[in-house]
């Protein structure tokens, strides 16, 4: 009997956001019960986080219930009806009872009945003090007969209903057991919410089948992905799911603030509360653990910790799979990955949702129905496109534009280019404020320089050398979902990007002159162009758009005492070309100490800066350049270089002394074409392992001995007035593939049968001046593929049978007219091409070898 409701705040969401307004309504005789059995009831249900409704004894009384009442009874869940021996005399209690069993019967409400004292059979019969309480009633003139049958009536189903019967036994245990039931009937209702939760079935499902719910073994099972994928939202809905089947649960909030509120003691407290149903006392984590392994290592559990961050959190709370009873199910959440995987049998990555799911999640929080309003459906791609799948951002974006105007959508969008959403990237940077000093480093370098790049050898040099430790620090930032390595590349998401962006930008929002870190084309041309530029600067990223022309001044350069990372680069696209003009040499002003990357596109002087000294460089590329002679004699200052890159520099006219660069590893002078000379201690760098010499047409020699033990690669194709190869002297049996396509070449070395390990290829197509098969190559028995198409002059088809690895060879518009034996054939051939080869019996040669012929072929009649 009730009328106004006393309530307590859900471990979960409230019932009114599902449609009910309370979850039990409590029935029963205020002068029999409510100051001991129901006021327990009451409080141990309060203790469960449920809901319950019960009256005001100051009420004051009507002939009827009250509209309040009534609406009470129909929006509730539960009803438990204490069935007392003065229970019947109360004709209110008879009309809550009523309409009770009218919402049971329209199968709106769940009805458990407490027989407190009373027989069920009395109940049912109207019999003992319930014929009592009719007789009572029949002699008032103020209840009619129609009434008194739908009292009876009631009663009768109650006394049906398998309920509770409460009789010399102690109140406590079947209060335990009334509001356990309640509860877990509770946690086995979906949520209604779960019909808006867009794409979560086959997450739902690929988690069920890692808990493997009904097994007798215990596991640790984690839930990993960045911050707003979903990670908390999949636990509750698995926790709804599953709960009911464990008696025993717990859902842990162990973020930040939590933690940091009460510490670990405090988590562990929650937890056995919980599942015990006791306050327990936990003087410190110690202490903690010891109790958790006591009181639950014969219980089956299902326990939930989300948002965990730290070994620490998951030591106290589930350290071993041993505290817990067979059965046992804790799952984790965690942004960190290699958290997880130290402590879990699975793991289950939280995926972005794809374009269509994302749309419609969308469309959930922006109109309210999965789809959009039809003359906001390009609009809303955009939003859609700029979450990236994030179903956070997707809500937020969607509640936040939820009624507006088309104009006021497209301001929207406009604002957001310029400030991403505060409480997106609030949420996002709690990943950032978690990592150490290095790896926020790494981060930021990689959401403003390095993201989308090709994570290569070059890439981990440049990472390195900035003192990251690259090897480990990547992992970090994998593990955390704060990027990810894709095709080889290095990518993060579209709003982490932003987010690190944002945070350089705060580090000065007025001047850009005195952050860290320059990438946007305005900020760097601001300070480029002016005297703007600080000691702050790390780092400068530009990529000039197409046909932009600027003039910078070399002079701001100067005070950056900190720079690592200097990168201008301009677009050419079929002759719209960008170019910069420099007031003064920016190499020049270039003051740092610090810097490992230069990579100037179009230099515009002749020559490298006589006074330039950077002990740490180890990058320099200045493609596309005006430089005629690097620079003179022995650069002694540049001892840590592994790359130079002059490539298109149209007026370079000799290479460098490298003597002063031991550590060289890539040297690329392609297309230069003016290139006649290179230094002889090019043939001496015991680390270069890339030899890039291809279209440079006026290069006539190298040197006449090469010792080069780590070289894997060498080009030279185009180089057309190029007459010899240097003899191999030393070990150089890490060469991989040799390109000599179109030079001067008559023949090969005898000392080039020492590259024994040339695998990927040999390519002589287009040597104009070999005529008689090098013999050389015989001894290059890895050899998987031999081009030597367009030798004019060649007329005879090599005896290949002792090249056993040989799978391709080229043959197109060579001299040759016949085909060797199958004796001489090689054993493992696959492709042969012959188009334009005069070769008779071809495609029945073909046939008896085995082989595919990949060309068109002219038979000789």
């Amino acid at each position: 009997m009730a009328s106004t409701s006393t309530q307590t705040a859900s471990s979960s969401s409230s019932p009114s956001e599902h449609g009910w307004e309370n979850e039990v309504f409590l029935s029963f005789y205020g002068k029999d019960t409510r100051m001991g059995f129901t006021d327990h009831l009451y409080a141990d249900l309060t203790r469960k986080g449920i809901i319950a409704f019960r009256d005001d004894e100051k009420l004051q009384r009507g002939e009827n219930i009250s509209e309040e009442l009534l609406k009470a009874i129909q929006e509730s869940l539960y009803a438990i009806v204490v069935m007392s021996r003065n229970f019947a005399f109360s004709k209110w209690c008879l009309m809550e009872l009523a309409e009770i069993v009218k919402c049971m019967g329209e199968k709106r409400l769940t009805v458990y009945p407490i027989f407190y004292h009373v027989n069920p059979s009395d109940v049912r019969n109207q019999t003992g003090t319930f014929e009592k309480a009719f007789s009572m009633h029949e002699e008032s003139l103020k209840v009619d007969k129609e009434k008194m049958q739908t009292w009876r009536d009631a009663l009768t189903a109650l006394g049906k209903i398998s309920g509770w019967h409460l009789h010399d036994s102690y109140e406590s245990p079947l209060i335990q057991e009334i509001t356990g039931k309640i509860f877990i009937g509770l946690n086995c209702r979906l949520s209604s919410d779960y019909k808006k939760l867009v794409g979560i079935d086959s997450s739902v499902k690929e988690m069920m089948n890692l808990l493997g719910i009904g097994l007798d073994d215990v596991r640790f099972i984690g839930i990993h992905g960045m911050s707003g994928i979903g990670k908390t939202t999949l636990a509750r809905v698995i926790y709804e799911r599953v709960s009911c089947q464990f008696k025993a649960r717990s859902f842990i909030t162990c973020g930040r603030e939590e933690t940091k509120n009460g510490g670990l003691v405090y988590l562990q407290k929650q937890l056995l509360s919980m599942i015990t149903g006791e306050e327990i006392n936990v003087w410190d984590n110690g202490d903690g653990i010891n109790v958790i392994r006591k009181r639950l290592h014969r219980r089956k559990v299902f326990v939930i910790l989300d948002d965990v961050d730290s070994e620490k959190q998951l030591e106290g709370l589930a350290g071993s799979h041993d505290w817990f009873g067979i059965g046992s199910r804790i799952i984790i959440t965690s942004k960190d990955g290699h958290l997880l995987k130290r402590h879990v049998s699975g793991i289950y990555k939280v995926k972005e949702l794809n374009d269509d799911e994302a749309l419609q999640l969308f469309s959930l929080s922006a109109f309210k129905k999965p789809h959009p309003t039809e003359n906001y459906v390009d609009m809303s791609k955009y939003f859609v496109n700029y979450a990236q799948g994030l179903p956070l951002a997707l809500k937020v974006l969607g509640s936040f534009l939820f009624g507006r105007t088309q104009s006021a959508w497209k301001s929207a969008w406009d604002q957001l280019q310029e400030n991403p959403s505060k409480e997106i990237l609030d949420v996002l940077q709690i990943g950032f404020d978690g990592l150490e000093y290095l790896q926020k480093k790494l981060f930021l370098d990689i959401a403003c320089f390095f993201e989308g790049e090709k994570l290569d050898t070059k890439l981990m040099d440049v990472l390195e050398s900035f003192g990251y430790y690259p090897g480990i620090n990547l992992d970090v930032l994998m593990d955390k979902s704060l990027i990810t390595i894709s095709y080889g590349k290095l990518l993060m998401h579209d709003l982490l990007r932003k987010i690190g962006r944002e945070i350089v930008r705060r580090e000065c929002p007025e001047d850009p002159g005195r952050r860290t870190r320059l990438w946007c084309y305005e900020d760097i041309l601001r300070v480029l162009k002016s005297k703007n530029g600080n000691e702050p600067v790390e780092g400068i990223v530009l990529n000039l758009p197409f046909q932009k022309s600027e003039k910078l001044r070399a002079e701001a350069l100067s005070k950056m005492t900190k720079l690592r990372i200097f990168k201008i680069d301009h677009h050419c696209f079929y002759g719209n070309s960008s170019a910069i003009e420099w007031n003064g040499d920016p190499l020049k002003s270039l003051s740092s100490n610090e810097l490992r990357v230069i990579e100037l596109v179009r230099y515009p002087l002749k020559s490298f800066p006589s006074n330039f000294q950077s002990d740490d460089l180890i990058d320099l590329c200045m493609r596309d350049s005006q430089v005629k002679q690097l620079w003179k004699g022995s650069k002694q200052s540049l001892g840590s270089l592994k790359r130079i890159d002059l490539s298109w520099s149209k007026s370079l006219i000799e290479t460098p002394d490298f003597s002063g660069s031991p550590n060289l590893e890539t040297l690329n002078f392609s297309w230069c074409r003016s290139l006649s000379k290179v230094h002889p201690s090019i043939g001496v760098l015991k680390r270069l392992k890339l030899l890039d010499l291809n279209s440079c047409g006026s290069l006539k020699s190298l040197p006449d001995k090469i010792n080069l033990k780590s070289l894997e690669k060498i080009s030279l194709y185009y180089c057309s007035r190029l007459e010899k190869f240097p003899d191999i002297v030393g070990d150089m049996t890490s060469l991989k593939e040799v390109t000599l396509g179109y030079t001067a070449i008559k023949e090969l070395p005898l000392s080039f049968k020492n590259l024994s390990g040339i695998s990927e290829g040999l390519f002589l197509d287009g040597c104009k001046n070999l005529s008689i098969f090098p013999s050389v190559i015989y001894s290059l028995s890895s050899l998987t593929k031999l081009d030597l198409r367009n030798c004019r002059r060649l007329e005879k088809f090599p005896d290949l049978s002792s090249m056993e690895c040989l799978e391709s060879l080229g043959l197109e518009k060579t001299a040759i007219t016949q085909l060797p034996s199958p004796s001489l054939r090689p054993k493992n051939i696959k492709e042969l091409h012959l188009s334009g080869c005069k070769v008779q019996n071809t495609i029945h040669m073909a046939f008896m070898l085995n082989i595919k012929v990949r060309a068109t072929v002219y038979c000789m009649v």
